[in-house]
């Protein structure tokens, strides 16, 4: 990993940081109200783990960012395939019973 910095308030060149500031802030701050600097310190540490370890990130493929760290994203793509599969076999088999 590398810091890199670059002009502030220029999203073309940080552009990550700045979607996370709107995520932050459109998932986080706003639709918790917070009513003082403390509330929302007290909001943003219960976000920043669900958005790490639960929210899927489309930009990685749907998954997790911890699951993407650990290098499991082989894993769960090749379990969704076999749950996709699996499920066209069902409807398969449901429409020949219906016929």
């Amino acid at each position: 990993m590398t810091h890199v910095s670059t002009s502030p308030y220029y999203p073309q060149s940080n552009g990550k940081i700045e979607r996370w500031h709107k995520s932050l802030k459109g998932e986080c701050i706003r639709p918790g109200t917070p009513l003082s600097l403390e509330d929302a310190r007290r909001l943003v540490p219960g976000y920043v783990e669900h958005d790490n370890n639960v929210r899927l990130n489309s930009a990685i493929g749907y998954i997790t960012p911890r699951d993407m760290l650990a290098r499991r994203q082989a894993e769960i793509h090749a379990r969704r395939d076999g749950q996709l599969e699996e499920a066209r076999v069902q409807r398969q088999v449901r429409r020949r019973m219906a016929a």
